[in-house]
Parts: structure tokens; sequence; C-alpha cells
């Protein structure tokens, strides 16, 4: 079983044809107070059981419905101590991933990776606009039983000002190794880059996790993303579940 979590660097595997898979967190955590505004507010946010189901098409593609069940966000000015708070639904990803070669084994993999976010998101969650990107995973198998996945994703994204849209630009890699038994590592960097003029500023952080694998199709993870610049989240820990049937 090939997932496209617990890091964010998405995998070139796609499921098998006639198979079904979910990966999900079961509790998502950010913390954020050193924001790029420099202002005085804490934004604190929790995701509870966010899922990607995916249907294996062929022996090459899958069809992905992502799915933001529950969200909060909790929002505090420390000087003023009023509080915020911003609950609902997210907004839906359908995406269609297609392996063009490494499904079958070798030391790489590439893939592509369609998708389009619509706006389902309650008042406050989402911004209530439909944008597209494509995402493109690379996995290749190092020496000394190390695995590294890069991936290059571009997104079509709506202007925060309500004017048009940009581009953002995600670049990732991730180097993963077993550590014992069915016990497994990743260390990951993670980038993105907006293009819209006063937009949000460069997006990094550093991802840290664990995923054990309880049987052939069931995968527990955990892991912590903690964040290198100011318009980067603090730290978001999370722990996660991947099923196929």
């Amino acid at each position: 079983m090939a997932t496209d979590r617990p890091d964010k660097t998405e995998s070139p595997y796609s499921v098998d044809a006639g198979h079904v898979q979910i990966e999900a967190d079961v509790v998502n955590y950010t913390y954020d107070r050193h924001n790029s505004a420099r202002d005085h507010t804490r934004v604190e946010s929790l995701a509870l059981t966010p899922f990607n189901l995916k249907v294996g098409l062929c022996n090459s593609a899958d069809f992905q419905v992502v799915v933001p069940t529950y969200n909060v966000a909790r929002t505090r000015d420390t000087r003023t101590r009023r509080v915020h708070y911003d609950r609902g639904f997210g907004d839906l990803i359908t995406r269609v991933k297609v392996n063009l070669w490494g499904n079958d084994g070798g030391d790489t993999a590439f893939g592509m990776m369609p998708f389009v976010k619509w706006p389902t998101a309650s008042d406050g969650i989402g911004n209530d606009e439909i944008e597209s990107g494509l995402i493109v995973p690379l996995a290749v198998a190092l020496p000394g039983g190390w695995d590294m996945g890069v991936m290059v994703e571009t997104d079509l994204a709506f202007d925060a000002d309500g004017h048009g849209h940009h581009v953002e630009v995600i670049e990732s890699v991730t180097f993963s190794h077993s550590i014992v038994g069915d016990w497994s590592g990743y260390l990951e960097f993670f980038n993105n880059l907006s293009t819209e003029h006063d937009g949000t500023p460069w997006i990094a952080t550093a991802d840290f996790g664990l995923t054990y694998g309880l049987t052939p199709d069931i995968q527990l993870d955990a892991g912590i993303n903690v964040g290198l610049t100011r318009s980067a989240d603090d730290f978001n820990p999370f722990l996660g579940l991947s099923v196929r049937f």
C-alpha cells in the first residue's frame, strides 16, 4: 500500500484497480502566533477526521475526493483578549492521479495529478471560489535503503482582494527510511511561493513523522510540521490512519 500521507509530498503511485483506499487525519491541530503581520493575534485550529477517499480506476489511475469534515478555528487578540471562532465544513477537493511509470516496480516512479477545489466551505473557513492546480510527484529509491520523494505543484489561486487570480508554486522533498520492524520515519522540507502582489509571503516548513504498518492494508502515522518562516504555522501536530479495501 502506497499513501499520499503523512508527509505533504504526494506519492506518484495510484491505487490498484478495484480497490478503495481511505487516508485520514484522526486529529490535526495547528498553532500560529509568530505571523507575518506581526500583530497580536494567536490562531489555533482543529480538524477532525478529514479524509481522502481514493478509488482505483485502472492499473495506472485513481480518482480521489478530499473531504474536510469539520474544522474549528479560534483567533484570540492577546491585547484585548477578544476571541473569535469559525466553525464548519471545509472546501471539497477532487483529484485524478495518473501514474506514468513505476507502479509495478523499479527504482523510480512518476505521476501527474490535476485537481479542483470546490467552494463548499462554511463562512470564515474558505474563500468561496473555485481553484485548481497540477501536482507532479516523483519517487526515487536511494542507496542504503533510503527513499526520496519530490513534488512540484502549480496552483491557480484566487486573489485575496477578489480581483483576479495568481499562481502559487509549491515544492517539497522528503526522505524516508525504515527504522525497525514495521516502523519507518521521514524528514521533509516544504515551501510555497505566491506571485500575488502583497499576498502571503514565503511559507516554509520542516516536517517530521513516523509510520507503522499494522497490516499490509492498514497504516498508522503521527507527525509534526514546524514553521520556518513567519507566514507558516508555528507548529502542526497530527495523528493519522490509512486503510485499503
